[in-house]
């Protein structure tokens, strides 16, 4: 469960780096000489406020000069490559850092994701956040604070254990005091941060004697949210800057055969571009250049290939098969299947659905000579940064990336297309470009999660225990798909196929799918053993942690009692779950009228390690919640044609407050154990405790998601 830094990046990358090289541009080129740092301090950037930093790595010595600056008013600037894109990530990491420099939150601030600046934690991906990257910048901070004293004790001629230090202040022995602000102003202390690993790291505060992790500080950036102060990559404003469109295919997979750019070239204040297939026009305002835009796609004529349609698309999968993946075996699945006293066989069925994020993708790029500085909303800085670099043939000098707080990715900004197209567009138009995609494109280009097709096999024996179990899933992925039940004879695995459309990394990657389909037949095999789905469960678990969120999750909502007094049309249903180390159970009610379901109440127990912000991690889960509704009852793209017929919220259908339930949060505390990420786990139940009390309220069993009941 805990997964390496490598193999979780290879888990995320599975998808989308299955997909050719999206930009290699045809005009002429040249490789540029290494170009100072110093010349990429632009317009809306951070404060220079280091212009020695080097790029670290997450796999490599970095010293401490790397990591953070002192400031001579007495705050500390912490540098990390890691996003805030709504999570609560930018607060965490500084709750870390604040609580081994013992210091107040107010007192550090954070420059996150800017290739120059900032080491490289990774990208913000697979909830790895809180269990990598906060505890390499608790030891990075640990190493400081001990550094900041021993250079005080020697400033004081004093010994390091002789010296107090809290909020800031170093006091000696003998009374001498010394701030953080003095100590900035020392050339000798700024010399040794230079010189100071962190190969080593240092002890970090015990979790017993937490004063601000732990503790529910509120985001940092709620009030500029709230006032609409907030600045985000699609705010970013450059002086002299145009902005951009790009001619996109009628279609998946259409190809050009003719064009006419005459129109959109005759326009005043037009920069047209054609480089290849990439085709986009640059103009003073947007609406100019949606106008040149449209008036070059009224003259293309493309040519259409075949492309399945959202009707056929599960038949498409099981027909395109290009790897039946390698089967992961525990004893005689087909022993245990011919001498079984009741056997079960289902085929459970997931949509296409998109991120749905609140901003779309976005990005300004402006070019400095032979450089180029790009400012845009992704998961993945570096990942971006390598596109640039690849797409121009840069050197990697050559090439910034820097990410302001974005609104919004659950998995959907790994890639930089249109960091990319930004680019293009400013270096044919000699100035800085913003490109901001529409809804539309981004419900229709961005990559979706990715739809599967889930085979179960199971056996039961006469006394109705589980002894055997086969698990295919066809495309949707392999997260998740190891069953946490004790079942004597397992076979599972994963095949990937030929998928009609982009697919990709999504919050919780195949876990929505997998967990949603095996607790769906935990449900049926329950009732196929005559047994309550909760003891069901209960009797094909060991002692552990999953068992304890899924105790947790029905006392809180009174199982026995809800399932003894239910109303005629309702129904209740539970589910339980393990993903990046975390646990987790929900418990649903649901009431059906004239086909049509409507969760009344979700109950859910969650247990992700010792907890460092409480009141993060419940907003956490209720999105979670939220998300895992959408995925459950109404998100679906549809497509024909090869084109998305859902391109838009009035056509794609995404939870409405209206239809949020009656919402309890379970934390369980776990101080004993390490902390690990809650940004994903939590959407995994939803959708299976929503189809079981469903089937539980109508007695129609859905095995699609979305559920439907016709």
């Amino acid at each position: 469960m805990d997964e390496s830094f490598d193999e979780l990046e290879l888990e995320i990358e599975r998808y989308e780096l299955r997909e050719p090289t999206r930009f290699r541009f045809e005009t002429d080129r040249r490789r540029f000489m290494q170009a100072t740092g110093t010349g990429l301090m632009l317009a809306v950037a951070i404060k220079p406020r280091r212009v020695e930093a080097q790029r670290g790595t997450a796999r490599r010595d970095e010293y401490l000069n790397e990591r953070f600056f002192l400031a001579q008013d007495g705050t500390i600037t912490v540098f990390t490559s890691k996003v805030e894109v709504g999570q609560g990530s930018r607060t965490q990491l500084t709750q870390a850092a604040a609580e081994e420099l013992r210091l107040n939150v107010d007192q550090i601030s954070l420059v996150m994701a800017d290739t120059q600046l900032c080491p490289n934690d990774g990208g913000t991906a697979g909830s790895r956040t809180t269990p990598s990257t906060v505890p390499r910048i608790r030891a990075a901070a640990a190493t400081l604070r001990e550094t900041l004293i021993n250079h005080v004790a020697k400033q004081t001629l004093s010994q390091p254990e002789q010296i107090q230090y809290a909020g800031g202040i170093f006091r000696s022995q003998d009374g001498q005091e010394m701030t953080l602000g003095q100590l900035a102003s020392d050339q000798s202390l700024v010399d040794a941060l230079k010189r100071t690993s962190l190969a080593e790291g240092s002890t970090v505060i015990p979790v017993a004697d937490w004063q601000v992790l732990g503790t529910p500080v509120p985001k940092l950036t709620s009030r500029a949210v709230v006032t609409g102060a907030m600045q985000y990559p699609s705010d970013t404003v450059l002086p002299g800057m145009w902005y951009g469109k790009v001619v996109r295919p009628v279609s998946y997979g259409a190809s050009l055969t003719s064009i006419d750019l005459d129109a959109a070239r005759d326009m005043t204040d037009v920069v047209v571009v054609r480089d290849g297939d990439f085709i986009g026009c640059v103009a003073a305002t947007s609406y100019e250049a949606a106008l040149a835009r449209d008036a070059i796609a009224a003259s293309a004529a493309w040519n259409r290939p075949n492309h399945p349609a959202s009707v056929d698309l599960f038949t498409h999968l099981r027909r395109n098969i290009t790897s039946p993946g390698t089967p992961r075996k525990q004893g005689d699945f087909l022993y245990a299947w011919t001498g079984a006293t009741k056997r079960f066989d289902a085929s459970y069925k997931i949509s296409y659905i998109q991120h749905a994020p609140m901003e779309p993708r976005a990005a300004v790029a402006q070019w400095n000579g032979d450089l180029v500085t790009v400012w845009t909303g992704t998961q993945q800085p570096d990942r971006v940064r390598s596109e640039l670099i690849g797409a121009f043939q840069l050197p990697a000098e050559s090439v910034r990336v820097i990410v302001p707080d974005t609104g919004g990715g659950f998995g959907g900004k790994h890639t930089g297309e249109c960091a990319v197209e930004a680019a293009r567009l400013a270096k044919a138009a000699g100035r800085p470009v913003s490109l901001r995609w529409t809804r539309e494109e981004e419900f229709t280009w961005a990559y979706f999660r990715p739809a599967g097709v889930i085979d179960i096999r199971a056996a039961l024996d006469s006394s109705g225990n589980l002894i055997g179990w086969e698990f295919t899933n066809y495309n949707s992925g392999g997260s998740a798909i190891e069953s946490p039940y004790r079942i004597p004879t397992t076979v599972t695995r994963t095949a990937q196929c030929e998928y009609p459309l982009r697919q990709g990394s999504y919050r919780a990657l195949a876990s929505t799918a997998n967990v949603f389909a095996r607790e769906s037949a935990m449900d049926e095999l329950a009732a196929m053993a005559q047994s309550d789905p909760l003891e069901f469960r209960l009797k094909h678990l060991d002692e552990g942690r999953l068992k304890d969120v899924l105790r947790a999750a029905a006392r809180n909502f009174d199982w026995s009692g809800a399932v003894s007094s239910r109303l005629p049309n309702r129904g209740v249903g539970i589910a339980c779950g393990t993903e990046k180390g975390s646990f987790v159970a929900a418990c649903a009610e649901v009431e059906v009228t004239q086909g049509e379901p409507r969760v009344l109440r979700i109950c859910q127990a969650y247990e992700c390690g010792a907890i460092q912000n409480p009141a993060n991690l419940r907003l956490q889960v209720e999105g979670a919640l939220v998300q895992g509704l959408g995925g459950a009852l109404y998100e679906a793209v549809e497509f024909s044609k090869g084109q998305i017929t859902t391109d838009n919220f009035s056509t794609y259908r995404v939870p409405r407050l209206r239809d949020v339930p009656e919402l309890e949060i379970v934390l369980l505390n776990r101080t004993d154990l390490p902390s690990v990420g809650g940004s994903e786990t939590p959407i995994i139940a939803v959708a299976p405790a929503i189809a079981n009390a469903i089937a539980h309220a109508s007695g129609v069993r859905s095995r699609s998601l979305p559920l439907k009941l016709a």
